[in-house]
């Protein structure tokens, strides 16, 4: 189902949606969103990390079918490789697409499987950036797992973001707080991403994620000590923030 052409701009779709669900609960935002009329052919983004079951879940009782595209970067931990296949298998989820970086890309800008030490910006749009764009080509809307609680960036999160001039972004948990997830994620019984009980609440490429104190933000063990909060794939005040390959491309 593509947007209906009353809306002509992702904008004013955006801000129907808004305006129409802004009181509404994750879970009906969730619901809505997949048979919203602006929003046309929707996909769900999943990491498959720390949080991930909770849409997961909600893709499994609403819309088996729905595309959940995972972009394997080829340097996740072997723990979220597994938790990914056991439960799509347990969900019953039909349709996850597992993309990975250009073989040819991969071969030019990072040979030796090192670019994540001298660039991390660069490797983040290289294994993970492209590869998603490239993936949500076909899609007018996809949903994000991205809460407000999350990092000073995702403060005013709101359920429904325009992310260029063509698509939507969902985000359906914007206002949950941790114990929001936690009572979802018991309350239905799901499977635990087996890193969270080792010091991981927050899990990204094995290189560039470490273990997390007690009394630490959640995702401070995401590049830890650098300037960085995001990978890439998401807009922060409007402007998607992602790295260029190299120095040379930042021109």
């Amino acid at each position: 189902m593509r947007p209906e052409a009353t809306f002509a701009t992702v904008d004013e779709r955006v801000a129907a949606l808004n305006g129409r669900y802004r009181h509404h609960a994750a879970r009906a935002v969730f619901k809505e969103a997949l048979n919203a009329r602006e929003t046309g052919r929707v996909a769900l983004v999943s990491s498959f990390g720390a949080e991930s079951v909770v849409l997961l879940h909600m893709v499994s009782v609403d819309r088996p079918s729905l595309p959940v595209i995972f972009v394997d970067t080829e340097m996740l931990f072997p723990e979220t490789l597994q938790y990914q296949i056991d439960v799509a298998s347990q969900l019953g989820l039909t349709n996850v697409q597992v993309v990975k970086a250009s073989r040819t890309q991969l071969a030019l800008h990072d040979p030796k499987s090192d670019l994540h030490k001298r660039d991390t910006d660069a490797c983040c749009n290289l294994r993970k950036t492209e590869p998603l764009e490239a993936a949500l080509t076909p899609y007018d809307a996809w949903i994000t797992g991205r809460k407000r609680f999350q990092s000073g960036t995702r403060a005013k999160l709101d359920f429904f973001e325009a992310e260029g001039d063509r698509r939507i972004k969902i985000n359906p948990l914007a206002h949950w707080a941790p114990a929001d997830v936690q009572d979802y994620m018991w309350n239905n019984k799901l499977p635990r991403h087996p890193l969270v009980a080792q010091g991981y609440p927050s899990i990204g490429c094995a290189p560039c994620t470490t273990k997390v104190a007690e009394g630490e933000d959640p995702r401070s063990g995401r590049w830890r000590d650098q300037d960085k909060e995001e990978c890439g794939i998401h807009f922060v005040d409007g402007k998607i923030v992602r790295g260029p390959l190299n120095k040379e491309d930042a021109a």
